[in-house]
């Protein structure tokens, strides 16, 4: 196992958690942002002091790399990057959609087997950035821009419940009636819940290039036309 420290800035939530052995050992959140600019460096101050006054030796950095804001994005990147270099440990890149999983497999039991899961990140108006996954996480429609009305998402609420939540999910609860749709409150993309994600791709030894990566913003997504599905 390992011991790594977490970054995740893509939303108004700003939180940092150190992992060891496939649990946290250290974690600080701010849920009040945004206010990355502020708490970040703090955060990751307590991290580095804690993991160093235990004798814990970092074995890799992980962050959240979107989609999501531009700004925060840029802060937790630029963080890591220069924890990366500063440490000379490799960097790993998490997804945020991903990310935003994770909590709904570990505390909701409630969930059938048969279940999607479609993690939402709020863009603008009736805008999301959505994935769609299943509970063992495999892709069944890649990361994708779409435009929220009535029809949205029934390719799949047609085979059976699908459970939507992220900061995007709840404006479109009035859109989405149909009875296969679920909603569920107050799941945000935390670094606590990054290290089965981070852990994974470390042993797969799928780092990201410290000297170009460059996380997914918002920006990319505004900027194209998204699409409004059928």
């Amino acid at each position: 196992m390992s011991c790594m420290l977490h970054i995740e800035t893509s939303t108004k939530v700003c939180s940092v958690a150190v992992s060891e052995d496939g649990r946290t050992i250290f974690e600080k959140a701010d849920l009040d942002g945004p206010s990355h600019a502020v708490a970040l460096g703090v955060f990751v101050e307590e991290a580095l002091s804690f993991a160093d006054s235990h004798g814990i030796p970092l074995d890799a950095v992980a962050v959240s790399c979107g989609p999501g804001s531009y700004t925060g994005l840029r802060i937790g990147v630029s963080m890591a990057k220069g924890l990366c270099y500063g440490r000379s440990l490799p960097l790993l890149s998490v997804s945020t959609l991903q990310l935003l999983c994770v909590p709904v497999l570990l505390y909701h039991d409630e969930i059938p087997d048969e279940a999607l899961f479609v993690p939402m990140i709020d863009a603008r108006r009736m805008e999301v950035y959505a994935a769609v996954y299943d509970r063992a996480l495999r892709t069944v429609r890649e990361t994708q821009a779409d435009i929220v009305d009535e029809n949205s998402y029934l390719e799949y609420l047609e085979r059976g419940p699908v459970y939507f939540f992220g900061d995007g999910a709840e404006k479109c609860r009035k859109q989405i009636t149909h009875p296969n749709a679920f909603f569920l409150a107050d799941i945000h993309p935390m670094a606590n819940n990054m290290f089965p994600l981070a852990e994974k791709a470390l042993a797969r030894g799928e780092y990201a290039d410290v000297a170009y990566f460059e996380p997914f913003y918002l920006k990319e997504f505004v900027a194209s036309k998204p699409k409004k599905l059928l």
